[in-house]
């Protein structure tokens, strides 16, 4: 998939981002999304945050992302304002992390992590332009027929 890359700014890190997500972020960067990193890959993947509190958080979708140990980075997606408790793989918000990561390693490909309960790998390429490819399996959950009448 051919996306732009997530514009971000950091922010500073609060006590209701330490309060919604269970563990205080080392960083915080908002766009469209709000990025909190973490010191620890486990930080990330034993997280269990609270899911209303989260909707107090800005950002469409709260993502956790931390340094991984298998791969450049883990995360997780949170999304209550869209009545999503958690996005299992979620390529918009690797539009933020991976350009985060990618700065932060010096590299231009990095291969992520999402640790939710089905997770998933996303291979990311930062492109000129302000551009990122995202790669990776997808799991198919529905499939419909559009029928148009003229």
């Amino acid at each position: 998939m051919d996306f732009p890359l997530g514009l971000q700014e950091e922010i500073p890190v609060t006590p209701d981002m330490e309060r919604a997500f269970g563990v205080r972020p080392v960083s915080a960067f908002l766009g469209t999304d709000l990025l909190c990193v973490f010191e620890r890959e486990e930080d990330v993947r034993n997280m269990k945050p609270d899911q209303t509190l989260l909707t107090g958080l800005p950002g469409r979708i709260q993502n956790a992302t931390a340094r991984g140990r298998e791969t450049d980075c883990v995360s997780r997606s949170f999304c209550p304002k869209l009545s999503v408790a958690e996005d299992p793989v979620c390529g918009s918000a690797h539009c933020q992390i991976a350009p985060l990561w990618a700065e932060r390693l010096g590299k231009k490909e990095i291969l992520a992590y999402q640790a939710s309960r089905r997770g998933g790998y996303l291979h990311c390429r930062i492109r000129d332009q302000g551009r990122i490819t995202i790669s990776g399996e997808a799991v198919l959950v529905a499939r419909s027929q559009l029928m148009v009448h003229l």
